[in-house]
């Protein structure tokens, strides 16, 4: 990005939006550091108003110490080794060499233990950002430039255990090294003549480069939450039709090697709690005969649904879709054949398809990295590990939806359980995630940065009600979140919603009939707001107000408990 293009787009953004405050801190003049960042949360998030604050110039550890009285508030730092001590930088002269070697090591030790304070001190409705030293050192040491030194090692070894520190705190997201390497090479990095003259060291594409990266641990893109593959010359090389269950590979035997790590990915993204399903081309028989091998690289159990037939692939998606209960947009699907790909892509526009790279492994390692950025989550938490099974058994409860005596039978024998949970710490992670990954049932689509989550909480009155369930079959974790605060006798929900994996239980009058006991309240007011996505919210509502919802709905306890179905679950407080 230009730099008239970032100047461009800040200057863009609606005057009356909701502003975006975001506190930079860094030890050098900032500059264009902050237009780039600017820029780049800006076009991600084109309905808000970024602004960038900025703290003292030089002493970063007194700007973060100066943020630690704020709450709420999106942190991002920049930190680089003259930060750590000025000597490893040009604009001050305090000497290089041994002479100084040791000082300077015991200096940037004291220093990062007091950056690593002040960072863990902030307060933990926050959310930080960093990047770690991008600059190279400078040539203050003994040894040849080809040669490192023990000095030199030595910081790097603090640095590193800096970086382990850090990140145990939840709050904390720092940038890849690795990617940043890519994209902004090191030897581009430093302006020496900017950094002597106006004291901002980084060259304009340096600067955006690290700007686009901490925008996007600021702001990242919703995980996708499930992948569709291909198996033919995809998830295996060769036609299984024609090679046989056994002529087909994935080794380094048979330079198939790129499948194996395909079928090695896919295992690691199932383990994540990424959905994982087939749709193929192919005889059933022979499939299910090659899926059963034991070299296999993903179990067998982790792959579900598998649709293998000769029909079109975009109504075998379809039905995988529907399965999974989540939209084509959470979903990307992998095929050898641009064919193929495009008929899925007009069947279900929105959904991300890609091409297996089968013999070009430039574009393989492209390919697997691409896997990574669409799949990859801040944190794991437990109820990722519940979404395949619960998928499983929603699918049996749907069969038995059919029958209004099999959906009684089975939810009172299902020995439920239901854990309602006030205002979790600030450290539950999933309890935000929840509200701004789910799109079905969801009150009415509005999406929280952390610091904003824990900011609205302020209001006197407030609450956070999170919902878990298991059930005989197993646990689901926490699958439901209610926000709002209880106003001269009425209960305002301005947030609701609920994981698709918990439909058809009966979760959601549960929810509201504890609202109404706990409270002792007669009426229950909604912030409801249809979306393109909220479809079952919404016709929850109208079923129990018996018309379509209006953005001030209001549910009796009287109407309510006249519409509530029997309910079968153990609470659990």
């Amino acid at each position: 990005m230009k730099l008239a293009e970032a100047l461009s787009i800040v200057h863009r953004a609606p005057a009356d939006a909701l502003e975006f405050p975001v506190l930079l801190a860094c030890g050098f003049t900032p500059l264009h550091l902050q237009n780039y960042l600017a820029a780049h949360l800006q076009k991600v998030m084109p309905e808000r108003r970024v602004r960038i604050r900025t703290g003292l110039y030089g002493d970063l550890c007194g700007t973060l110490e100066q943020f630690s009285q704020q709450d709420g508030q999106v942190v991002a730092v920049a930190l680089e080794w003259t930060d750590v001590d000025p000597r490893l930088g040009y604009r001050q002269l305090g000497g290089w060499g041994r002479r100084v070697e040791t000082n300077i090591l015991e200096s940037a030790e004291a220093k990062l233990v007091r950056i690593r304070e002040a960072i863990s001190s902030l307060p933990p409705s926050s959310k930080i950002v960093m990047s770690l030293p991008t600059l190279p050192l400078p040539p203050a040491f003994h040894t040849s430039g080809t040669q490192a030194s023990r000095a030199e090692l030595k910081l790097r070894e603090a640095l590193a255990r800096f970086g382990t520190e850090i990140v145990r705190n939840p709050q904390v997201a720092v940038v890849n090294q690795q990617r940043l390497d890519l994209i902004s090479p090191p030897h581009t990095r430093y302006d020496f003549r900017s950094d002597l003259h106006t004291g901002f060291p980084y060259t304009l594409t340096h600067a955006d480069a690290l700007g686009g990266l901490l925008a996007a641990l600021i702001q990242p893109p919703m995980p996708k939450k499930g992948l569709i593959t291909d198996l033919d010359d995809t998830f295996w090389a060769g036609l299984v039709g024609e090679d046989g269950h056994d002529g087909v590979s994935w080794d380094l035997t048979n330079h198939s090697q790129i499948h194996g790590i395909y079928q090695q990915m896919l295992h690691a993204l199932a383990d994540h709690g990424i959905l994982i399903a087939i749709a193929s081309k192919n005889s059933p028989e022979i499939v299910e005969r090659a899926l059963s091998r034991r070299d296999l690289l993903i179990p067998r159990e982790k792959i579900f649904p598998i649709e293998v037939h000769w029909e079109p692939k975009s109504g075998s998606v379809a039905r995988i879709l529907q399965a999974w209960n989540i939209s084509a947009e959470a979903v990307v699907f992998v095929d050898d054949s641009p064919m193929e790909l495009e008929e899925v892509r007009a069947a279900h526009p929105g959904i991300e398809c890609i091409q297996f790279p089968k013999s070009d492994y430039a574009a393989g390692l492209t390919f697997l990295e691409r896997l990574r950025d669409l799949f990859g989550k801040a944190t794991l938490s437990q109820e990722d590990s519940y979404r395949l099974e619960s998928i499983r058994r929603a699918q049996n409860l749907a069969i038995s939806n059919g029958n209004a005596d099999s959906v009684e039978r089975f939810l009172a024998q299902a020995e439920a359980e239901i854990t309602f949970e006030f205002n979790p710490p600030a450290s539950d992670k999933r309890v935000v995630e929840l509200v701004n990954k789910t799109n079905q049932f969801n009150l009415n689509g509005i999406r929280y940065s952390e610091p904003e989550w824990h900011a609205s909480l302020k209001r006197p009155g407030s609450f956070v009600l999170a919902v878990s369930y298991r059930d005989k079959f197993g646990p689901l974790g926490k699958i439901a979140v209610l926000k709002g605060v209880k106003e001269e006798g009425v209960v305002h929900l301005d947030t609701w919603v609920m994981s698709c994996r918990a439909f058809s239980r009966r979760i959601e009058y549960q929810c509201l009939t504890y609202l109404f006991s706990h409270f002792d309240v007669d009426e229950i007011a909604f912030d409801f707001q249809a979306t393109p996505k909220n479809k079952p919210m919404e016709d929850f509502l109208a079923g129990l107000l018996g018309r379509p919802p209006s953005c001030s709905y209001r549910l009796t306890r009287a109407t309510f408990e006249a519409k509530c179905p029997k309910l079968y679950h153990k609470i659990v407080k």
